[in-house]
């Protein structure tokens, strides 16, 4: 349960509406439970007042002969009625009379019809559950008005205590007095069957109204973090549309405008890039005719050595911009089979490469320029480490390629170093023993582009290069996948990771 209410906004947004729905019934159920009881007393009162209001007319109208069976036909399981000669002013006896008659069981049809009744038959008595509540305080007799009850003659009243407990005395013509006791149990719940079915169909449609907005609130934040995760794996996407609530909306509009300033921001700089590149070759061309002019043969050769340096490196830099700038289609490749037949290439080629057997890893990714990514990692292993042994694993995180040698390894203060540009740590600057130096900037370049990351680690036994790639979720055909875009590069050593 906790996992869902982290991991879903539909649920928290549900579990809310339906703890407001509680809350609003609890103190609903605290603010009227009250009132409800007390219409509930004020109903028995009322319609205690009228029966006994109605026997008192009966008896006034029948035969004395009569009365007894009036009184014991107008019993219930909660009243009883007797006449008495004279007015009962002790209120403890009376009280005490009145509970002995709640006790007795009510007469039976037949005992009523006068009719012989049998004993093994009569159902044993059973104390009404009314009369265990009925108070030991000692109440007392308070007078009645007419326009109080339905007689116009007064009357007098009672409260017996807990459970609703009344008492009633009203003289008839004859001059006797009618008692009546009632005594019974209210049940004051708000908890019926047809409150707790009301209560269920209004919490089923709250859910479903809940979720229905909840998801529509989370559709444009799943479609936005689609978007940021393939715009930080390079991809260009499809501006979002710029519909909705204010919020929505709102946010739609600044991603799509940081979208086209990146974009705009890295393709400035790689045109810079390339710009400088282009223009130094004009004044490494006009050196290198200055220094055929110098005598000293030893100067010369330096200063020649040292352009064809300089050289290098701008064609590097100019290749490096030229593929970044290049046209690319982000899509799903067999990772394994890219970085077997890599290994095959490299291996037609005279190098020692080895690639351990994995199992097949499909992802989405820019096939070419990974592809460079990995073999700079495999050839300078196979450069400085005699050997690389190239592996693929897919774990829980990422997945993972990495590039052992048998070499020298790094000192562990110019591990990060090593992936500046035009960084070497062969100081002779001998290209023969060392290249330019981009080699680990471009394949960190490359990677961070897809957002992941290049590291080194000393294994004591030599170097371990390790790429690590996010797992990329693969787009369903025509179903929102990034469209295919220019795939353009950042300026070297400026990328940080995604």
């Amino acid at each position: 349960m906790i996992g869902l209410w982290n991991r879903s906004l539909t649920a928290r947004f549900v579990a809310i509406m339906l703890l407001a729905l509680a809350l609003s019934q609890g103190i609903s159920f605290l603010l009227f439970l009250d009132e409800r009881g007390q219409a509930l007393i004020k109903a028995a009162k009322t319609e205690f007042l009228s029966r006994s209001a109605s026997v008192a007319q009966l008896l006034e109208t029948t035969p004395p002969a009569l009365q007894d069976d009036i009184l014991s036909a107008s019993a219930t399981g909660y009243t009883r009625f007797w006449v008495s000669r004279d007015f009962p002013s002790d209120v403890s006896a009376w009280r005490h009379d009145a509970l002995h008659r709640l006790a007795e069981p009510l007469p039976t049809v037949a005992s009523l019809a006068g009719l012989p009744t049998v004993a093994s038959t009569t159902p044993a008595p059973l104390p009404p559950p009314a009369t265990a509540g009925i108070d030991s305080a000692q109440p007392t007799w308070t007078e009645m008005p007419p326009h109080a009850w339905p007689l116009s003659r007064p009357a007098k009243f009672l409260y017996l205590g807990e459970d609703n407990g009344m008492g009633l005395a009203v003289q008839l013509k004859d001059g006797s007095w009618l008692n009546t006791a009632f005594a019974k149990k209210l049940v004051n719940s708000m908890w019926t069957t047809q409150s707790i079915i009301s209560l269920a169909v209004t919490a089923v449609i709250l859910s479903i109204c809940a979720a229905f907005i909840a998801r529509g609130m989370t559709r444009p934040m799943r479609r936005l973090a689609v978007a940021a995760e393939a715009l930080g794996r390079g991809e260009s996407v499809t501006p979002l549309p710029e519909s909705g609530p204010d919020d929505i909306r709102q946010t739609a509009v600044a991603f799509n405008l940081m979208q086209a300033r990146l974009q705009r921001f890295v393709e400035d700089r790689t045109r810079m890039l390339a710009a400088i590149g282009h223009d130094l070759r004009t004044p490494i061309t006009s050196l290198r005719l200055r220094t055929e002019f110098v005598t000293d043969d030893e100067t010369r050769e330096k200063m020649l050595s040292t352009l064809d340096e300089l050289r290098a490196m701008t064609e590097a830099t100019l290749a490096f911009s030229r593929d970044q700038a290049t046209e690319e289609v982000t899509r799903n490749v067999n990772l394994t089979a890219l970085v077997e037949s890599l290994c095959d290439d490299l291996v037609e080629l005279g190098h020692d490469v080895t690639c351990l057997d994995a199992p097949k890893i499909g992802y989405r990714c820019r096939a070419d320029a990974l592809k460079r990514a990995v073999r700079n990692l495999v050839e300078n292993a196979v450069r400085y480490g005699e050997r690389a042994r190239v592996s693929l694993r897919s774990g829980a995180a990422a997945i993972e390629i990495v590039v052992e040698d048998d070499g020298p390894g790094i000192e562990t203060e110019s591990i990060e170093r090593v992936f500046a540009p035009f960084f070497r740590l062969e100081n002779s600057r001998n290209r023969e023993t060392g290249g330019i130096g981009l080699g680990l900037s471009i394949a960190r370049n490359i990677v961070r582009h897809h957002g992941g990351d290049v590291t080194l680690a000393n294994t004591g036994g030599g170097l371990c290069a390790i790429i690590s790639l996010p797992h990329a979720e693969v787009p369903a055909e025509g179903k929102g996948a990034p469209k295919p875009a220019r795939t353009v590069g950042l300026p070297l050593g400026k990328r940080s990771p995604a």
